[in-house]
């Protein structure tokens, strides 16, 4: 490649954003950032390793908060094999929220709880990280926007692509004009069923959960009250009362990071169809196994998304089609750039561009542990947080869009001055 960056120094700048930051011991000894953990099932276990990983000398846990024991207890083991301390544990949030020690909250609950979860974490004074989505509707989102910015907290959305290098350096190509004009990205997430042939999202569930060791009630939290049901707590995804399914799990990761990549914000309309196509014997489940949405944004720019979760095949990833080349990020963790051939007679400046190909196997770990690194960072006052809430609500809006449209098999448009959305 001539005008823009060579493969070497792309490697080199992948290498530089996942490396760790370095912290003084002496600085970390003295001045541990404390923190707590609401929710430490699958995610929020995950997210505790990758804070331990990615910042251990800076962070110590103080409490775990989860609604199941099994989660408290292997969250209670985790803090005190790598800290070799007690953290307090509840089952109650607000209890952990109450504890004036705690500065910072985890918050990886089912997406039915993020906003009352983080509207008492701004009213108790912490900073937040919470998953995505920011909030279970728009409207909520909206909501949180202002609790924030009259909080004077720091809230960062776990929308954790735009802390990935490889998506640092696409967006960096874009900018340089590798690609020429884009107007059109294709995005998509392929899945197959596990090995048993249960459906996506039935995760297992532990043998000894029972009534006597699973806060169902507080579970439920705002949602509408249920008998305890095993498969709505541990498979919650698969349920429009706690989730938006594949629009705000694993469409919301796509549509962001596509708008970080071409610096866009919120489209303009969608439409999506989809259905249960699979698993469909004696299945109680709600949200889509397949899934199609189709995004136009305003200044001539359109996202093609699908989700299958019934042949992996092609995997992850989004392609930015450009009338000059071709930018893929595949699976998090590799990124390739082809340009346009123009039937074998490209003009000289296209001809110049050579074909790149790199791999970070496992990157989607120290992307996540930048992004937490990062809201430490701006709580210190030494960087702006990269996915505040602001972000975090476009994020989400085109999430939420995607299910308003299946459900109500119409098109959904967004008019964003007045940040409300209408069907057509």
């Amino acid at each position: 490649m001539s005008e823009t960056v060579s493969r070497r120094s792309l490697v080199k700048r992948a290498a530089v954003a996942a490396a760790p930051a370095f912290v003084p011991n002496l600085l970390a000894q003295n001045k541990k950032m404390t923190v707590g953990f609401i929710g430490t099932g699958g995610r929020g276990n995950y997210l505790m390793d990758r804070l331990y990983a990615g910042s251990g000398e800076r962070i110590t846990v103080l409490g775990v908060c989860d609604t199941y024991a099994g989660n408290l207890n292997r969250a209670k083991d985790k803090v005190a094999t790598v800290e070799n301390k007690s953290a307090k544990t509840y089952i109650d949030y607000l209890q952990l929220l109450a504890d004036p020690n705690i500065q910072v909250v985890v918050i990886a609950t089912p997406e039915h709880l993020h906003h009352e979860m983080t509207l008492a974490a701004l009213k108790a004074g912490k900073h937040v990280y919470i998953e995505k989505p920011l909030a279970q509707t728009i409207e909520k989102g909206e909501e949180l926007i202002k609790a924030v910015n009259t909080s004077g907290k720091k809230v960062q959305v776990g929308t954790q692509n735009r802390s990935n290098s490889l998506y640092i350096m696409a967006k960096t190509m874009v900018s340089q004009g590798l690609i020429g004009e884009c107007h059109y990205v294709r995005a998509f997430w392929y899945r197959a069923a596990l090995t048993n042939g249960a459906p996506a999202w039935r995760y297992n569930i532990p043998a000894d959960a029972a009534p006597e060791n699973t806060d169902y009630g507080r579970f439920l939290g705002p949602a509408p009250k249920t008998p305890f049901n095993k498969n709505r707590y541990f498979q919650w995804r698969l349920y429009w009362d706690y989730s938006g399914g594949i629009s705000t799990d694993l469409l919301v990761h796509q549509t962001d990071i596509s708008n970080f990549v071409m610096g866009k914000t919120v489209p303009k309309t969608c439409v999506a169809s989809g259905g249960v196509y699979r698993w469909t014997d004696n299945d109680d489940r709600d949200v889509p196994d397949t899934l199609s949405a189709l995004y136009e944004y305003s200044d001539k720019f359109h996202i093609n998304y699908s989700c299958y979760f019934g042949n992996d095949e092609f995997g992850y990833g989004e392609q930015f089609c450009g009338n000059e080349g071709t930018l893929q990020v595949l699976n998090r963790q590799t990124l390739l750039f082809t340009p346009q051939k123009f039937a074998g007679k490209p003009p000289a400046h296209v001809a110049a561009r050579s074909e790149v190909k790199l791999d970070l196997r496992g990157n989607d770990n120290p992307a996540v542990e930048a992004h937490l690194r990062n809201l430490l960072d701006a709580i210190d006052g030494k960087a702006q947080l990269v996915a505040p809430v602001e972000v975090g609500q476009m994020a989400a809006i085109s999430g939420h869009m995607a299910t308003l449209a299946y459900r109500n098999n119409k098109m959904v448009v967004w008019d964003d001055k007045a940040r409300k959305y209408n069907f057509v």
